[in-house]
């Protein structure tokens, strides 16, 4: 214990500082900042993602702005709408998430009294008929009347706006409130407070059923996640939206706060406020009186109708009959979009969709003023025991065991969150836990940076850095000394090297040749391959050392088909520099090869050996013969299934009398066009009668297809064949096989 005394202290200091944030002693915001990203997984892995059919939201969308006109519409438009949601629809309660908050006079009534006082005053036929337009033309007082005996709440909001004299801004009529002024009189209980509010026309709330404000309360991140359930302005006590309609829906019964009683503590002194009972619904709000938001999903979880279809009645009945209606909009330019949990941009109406569905459900979450006990309880729990337990077991068992505490506290707090609707805090924790580990674990970042030089000093200047990190992981498993392994090499030659050399001075010969090795060299990194050497213009590669790849063949073959595939599209460069084209021979090979350090006393290089290797170089070297740019042994053909092939020819090269099948990679496996495998399925027939000695019908076919492709140095090259064993017939037993006798 001695020995990791500073490691615990450490350890201890830093369980204290998410103590004292848990007991907000202090305030720490990155934590504050995380638990709401916790929070917001936690309930996106959680949320139902069903549509509930007991709410309907009346959309104010853009067909229905572009069909009615804009908003607001005529208020006898609203009131026919609500003819046809009460009277046709039979719908159960309506809920508008918009104010009417100014007179409405697009009737024009206003100029014909005008009229009628002034120009007309004498024209008693005007004024009679005037007289008789009146009640219709008056929109606000026909809405009210659509408003009157029904199930109807209307909205509002607060505001923290002030006028010049330093008062809030008011507009419109409040509701009455939902709990008097001095109901929470000695007891704990903070409401959000505002100095003002944008109400409804007096004339419409009186005859209302009720009203309810659709304020949120965005965190600090712009997101929201609560809504007031009781917001306070002048002393007295207002309901939301969603709470109101609930309420309206039982009856209207009181709202009764719930605070929690027992032995512990008097009245006077309880903790805060924590539910409020609505008839047989009980709400819990947290220590803002806020209620966190249920959201069932993303957009849509809620059936949306066009306004401009239900005032038509082209909905069906079914789709609105008892049900709950919310009026609201989600078209953009009326600005109640908000940023959500579930996404960046969220219709307003819907939060207060999710609220009554979670109201009904009774599954809104619960966070109680004691979850802050319950939090620093639990972390000073595992947070101690980690701290002593960490430094003085092994880093196996201390990943394990943080691996195991990691998992206890999420299981924990989700089933806490899903079977008892409870909210605690998880980001603390899990952030407390994994600084721990880090601390206890960070002289592993000392002992990786320092296999990792070893590693880099050894192989850096051979493999890509990609491949050093991971051999870093375990340095032990890699070393130079020499072996036998199944690897693949690959070979790549510039043709006519000489010829170009004589034609550029040496410092343009130098810089040919960085343009051109570089690109080569990063695509051999690309593909997870190790520079063996540069011998002048050629580059020797290979794949499977030191680090082991499974895919070596496949992945030197796409190396060799890239390198040629950059090389074209650095010809124009070349040219606009005036330098000559480069064009590569490219050979590769697979099979058993000895790699290691090897060399002299004087000088060591880790490089391959071994007769896989020199059949490579070659194949390199003939490329030139058949005309194409890349020959590859049937070794490395065998390994790989996704890239297409052309069977060139079987040769024997030189030190070998045994015959190899070489191929010529065409490309990946679904990317061939189809007259390439045309092409390709004709020479398979050529080829074939070439070995059967039929030497009329293969210099036939290789004709017909050099019509195709009068460039291909292949079909050449086997039409001088057929000329040449026409009088040079091969011996009885031929395998139809071509020695190479140079290298």
């Amino acid at each position: 214990m001695k020995k990791h005394l500073v490691r615990i202290a450490l350890g201890l200091v830093i369980v204290l500082v998410f103590v004292g944030h848990a007991a907000q002693y202090y305030d720490i915001p990155f934590i504050k900042r995380f638990e709401n990203i916790v929070y917001d997984a936690r309930l996106r892995l959680t949320m139902a993602n069903t549509v509930d059919p007991r709410i309907v939201i009346i959309d104010i969308d853009e067909k229905s702005l572009g069909i009615e006109g804009r908003w607001p519409w005529r208020r006898d438009k609203l009131g026919t709408m609500l003819d046809q949601l009460f009277d046709h629809y039979h719908v159960g309660m309506v809920g508008f998430d918009v104010v009417f908050a100014e007179r409405d006079e697009s009737s024009g009534l206003g100029t014909l009294r005008e009229l009628a006082q002034n120009e007309l005053k004498g024209n008693a036929q005007y004024q009679s008929v005037l007289k008789g337009l009146e009640p219709q033309l008056e929109f606000d007082r026909v809405f009210a009347d659509k408003l009157k005996n029904r199930a109807i709440v209307l909205g509002y909001y607060f505001s923290n706006l002030q006028s010049d004299d330093g008062k809030g801004r008011t507009t419109g009529m409040l509701p009455h409130p939902v709990l008097p002024p001095g109901t929470f009189k000695g007891r704990k209980a903070v409401f959000s407070r505002w100095l003002g509010y944008g109400a409804n026309l007096q004339e419409f709330q009186e005859v209302a059923a009720s009203g309810g404000h659709f304020n949120p309360l965005p965190d600090e991140d712009g997101v929201t996640r609560r809504v007031p359930m009781i917001a306070e302005y002048e002393g007295a006590y207002y309901e939301s939206l969603s709470m109101a309609m609930i309420r309206l829906g039982l009856g209207s019964p009181k709202v009764l706060p719930g605070f929690p009683e027992g032995k512990l503590w008097s009245k006077k002194d309880a903790p805060a406020l924590e539910w409020l009972d609505v008839g047989d619904v009980r709400i819990p709000v947290d220590d803002e009186v806020t209620t966190l938001v249920p959201y069932r999903g993303k957009q849509g979880s809620f059936k949306y109708l066009s306004a401009t279809d239900v005032l038509h009645g082209t909905t069906a009945v079914e789709e609105l009959k008892n049900k709950i209606v919310l009026v609201g909009t989600t078209a953009p330019g009326l600005f109640d979009l908000r940023a959500s949990p579930v996404a960046n941009v969220y219709p307003g109406v819907e939060i207060h969709a999710n609220l009554i569905a979670g109201m009904l459900d009774g599954s809104i979450k619960q966070r109680p003023p004691y979850v802050l006990g319950a939090e620093v309880v639990l972390l000073l729990l595992s947070g101690v025991a980690m701290a002593i337990l960490l430094p003085i077991v092994s880093p196996l068992r201390a990943t394990v065991l943080t691996g195991v505490v990691l998992v206890v506290v999420f299981a924990t707090n989700v089933l806490v969150w899903t079977e008892g609707n409870l909210i605690l805090p998880l980001a603390s924790g899990l952030l407390m836990i994994s600084m721990l580990f880090a601390l206890n674990m960070s002289y592993g970042f000392f002992v990786e940076s320092r296999a990792k030089r070893q590693i880099s000093g050894l192989f850096g200047q051979y493999v890509p850095p990609e491949l050093v990190d991971e051999m870093s992981k375990d340095p032990e498993a890699f070393s130079m000394e020499g072996e036998s392994r199944e690897l693949s090499v690959l070979f790549t030659d510039v043709r006519g090297f000489t010829t170009i050399s004589e034609g550029l001075d040496p410092k343009e010969l130098s810089k040919l040749m960085n343009e051109f090795l570089t690109p080569l060299s990063r695509i051999i990194y690309k593909h997870r391959g190790t520079i063996d050497k540069y011998m002048g213009d050629c580059i020797m590669a290979f794949w499977g050392a030191p680090l082991n790849d499974p895919q070596n063949a496949r992945n030197a073959v796409l190396a060799g088909l890239e390198m040629y595939k950059t090389l074209e599209s650095l010809q124009p460069y070349f040219k606009e520099k005036g330098w000559p084209p480069i064009y590569i021979g490219v050979g590769v090979n697979s099979g058993r090869m000895n790699v290691g350090n090897m060399g002299s006393e004087i000088r060591l290089a880790y490089t391959v050996m071994g007769d896989a290797v020199n059949l490579a170089s070659r194949l390199e070297g003939i490329t030139k013969q058949y005309g194409v740019s890349m020959i590859v042994g049937e070794s490395t053909r065998s390994q790989i299934q996704d890239v297409v092939f052309r069977e060139l020819d079987r040769v024997k090269v030189k030190g070998k009398d045994e015959p190899v099948a070489i191929f010529e990679p065409i490309g990946a496996t679904g990317e061939v066009e189809k007259p390439v495998q045309d092409e390709m399925k004709l020479w398979g027939q050529a080829l074939k009668l070439y070995r059967s000695r039929d030497w009329d019908m293969a210099e036939l076919q290789l004709l017909n297809l050099l019509k195709t492709n009068a460039n291909s140095g292949l079909y050449k090259l086997f039409l001088e064949r057929i000329v040449y064993f026409r009088a040079n017939p091969p011996e009885d037993g031929w395998d139809g096989s071509w020695r190479f006798d140079t290298k």
